[in-house]
């Protein structure tokens, strides 16, 4: 359906144009939910938001309303009149679609609507860095089918416990608690005791014979059953080695300095920042989001990386193209942790027990997130209302958006940012040696798969034969 040039003035019965207008208004309105491909069972969703939007502005007419209103009405919008954040988020984008599609305002094709859908997503109990604050909870809260038996159920909090202990990585708990999950419902009438390699093999067998899941996943699912039977049940896994996957190494996506400067231009605000300082740093997404205002050194242009992947901290430099935009970020987020303050709020998670040991060192400015989400929410381990860091997904669907607005045709993601960081520098004639150090990498073997893709100074490219 293309977009109407009419300006409607409005979908309510109060309008000027009577009863016939507002049937026709609500009627192309439904179209265009069809258009946008929401499913009917929501249409009366769509249409309450709507609603509940109009009565915002029922003494104006639909076609005056303008993006300056708009933008104060949706940052003014309280977050808690929702339930969930699913449903704050389906009501703007039915404002979208009334704006954009069935009204057909100017600005509506330009409004930022999908950066405040992106930003309300919450960082949810789970995630790697609130999971693991201890408070004698299980580790990992493994969300049990209905269907699981009540002795499989204690058998997964057993092993998210024994994970726990053995300091695995949040998601390694998750996706193990996962597919033991998954093989117990399978084996649900078996008694704990009565579970053995056969059933293992008929699993991974349907994994691969129902499913079409990759070798890998396959692989990945191995692993976490060997570890349950060894760890938990005491039972060694034999005779499977065939089900092991042998790791492939793939070439990672790097984009030119081309690329990269035409995804930027198709991104705007706190997303922009945040994928220049990954492409200047060579930062993991995870890491970038975490960032704490004291991990900002402007002195000496260094970014402190702590607690990142294996436990390992490093410093990266900061960009100079970055440091005003930087700065100007800090001041709001200090500007805004102040308002948390004046409402009895302010305090920020601290990891490893560092709240106990510091007791005010989670209101103190320095310990504050860098880029805080942009609503307080409840933490559902120790009941505290806090601000916590922006949600990792909201910045990879802004990649994912700039890249289609830029014609890339590669499958860029956002540690596209970090592999071209890697490459770039390797072309610029800096040593290998510096560019492991500044990835945190392990192995000078996990940063020489960047001289594969690059194009290195001073020797010629290889020419087709075909081009002879």
């Amino acid at each position: 359906m293309e977009r109407s040039n009419y300006n409607t003035p409005g979908l309510s019965k109060d309008s000027d144009s009577g009863l016939d207008n507002y049937r026709s208004g609500w009627h192309r309105y439904k179209l265009a939910l069809v258009d946008a491909n929401v499913r009917h069972k929501y249409h009366p969703w769509y249409v309450r938001h709507v609603k509940q939007f109009l009565a915002c502005f029922a003494d104006q007419r639909l076609s005056d309303i303008n993006a300056s209103q708009m933008k104060a009405h949706l940052d003014n919008l309280d977050p808690h009149q929702f339930e969930n954040d699913w449903q704050h988020v389906q009501y703007i984008d039915a404002i979208d679609i009334l704006i954009s599609n069935t009204a057909g305002l100017v600005w509506g094709s330009d409004f930022p609507w999908e950066q405040y859908k992106q930003e309300i997503q919450s960082v949810d109990i789970n995630h790697p860095t609130l999971a693991r604050e201890t408070n004698g909870i299980d580790p990992v809260e493994p969300v049990f089918s209905k269907q699981l038996s009540d002795t499989h159920a204690e058998v997964i909090s057993e092993l998210a416990r024994e994970l726990k202990i053995r300091d695995y990585a949040i998601r390694t708990e998750q996706t193990y608690c996962h597919w033991v999950q998954r093989f117990l419902l399978e084996n649900n009438s078996c008694a704990t005791s009565e579970l053995n390699q056969k059933q293992v093999k008929t699993f991974l067998s349907n994994l691969v014979l129902r499913r079409n899941v990759s070798r890998s996943t396959q692989s990945v699912a191995l692993s976490s059953l060997a570890f349950f039977f060894k760890e938990i049940l005491k039972k060694e896994l034999l005779e499977i080695e065939h089900f092991k996957s042998s790791r492939r190494a793939k070439l990672p996506v790097v984009l030119t300095h081309a690329e990269v400067h035409r995804l930027f231009a198709q991104m705007n605000g706190i997303h922009l920042l945040m994928s220049r300082l990954m492409y200047g740093s060579g930062m993991r997404i995870i890491e970038c989001i975490r960032l704490r205002i004291k991990d900002i050194d402007f002195t000496y242009q260094t970014i402190s990386v702590m607690n990142s992947k294996g436990g390992k901290s490093r410093r990266v430099p900061l960009p100079e193209k970055c440091i005003e935009e930087l700065r100007e970020q800090i001041k709001n987020t200090s500007a805004l942790h102040d308002e948390d303050l004046a409402l009895g709020f302010g305090e920020v998670f601290l990891p490893d027990a560092l709240a106990r040991k510091y007791p005010s060192a989670a209101t103190e400015k320095a310990w504050q997130y860098v880029f805080p989400g942009k609503r307080l929410s409840v933490d559902p381990r120790s009941g505290l209302t806090r601000r916590h860091h922006q949600h990792e997904t909201s910045l990879q669907r802004a990649f994912k958006s700039a890249a289609a607005k830029a014609g890339i045709s590669k499958q860029v993601s956002s540690h596209c940012m970090r592999h071209s960081f890697a490459t770039h520098l390797l072309e610029s004639n800096y040593d290998i040696r510096t560019v492991q150090e500044l990835l945190g990498h392990s192995d000078v073997s996990t940063t020489m798969i960047y001289t594969h893709v690059m194009n290195r100074p001073g020797i010629a490219p290889v020419v087709s034969p075909l081009d002879v």
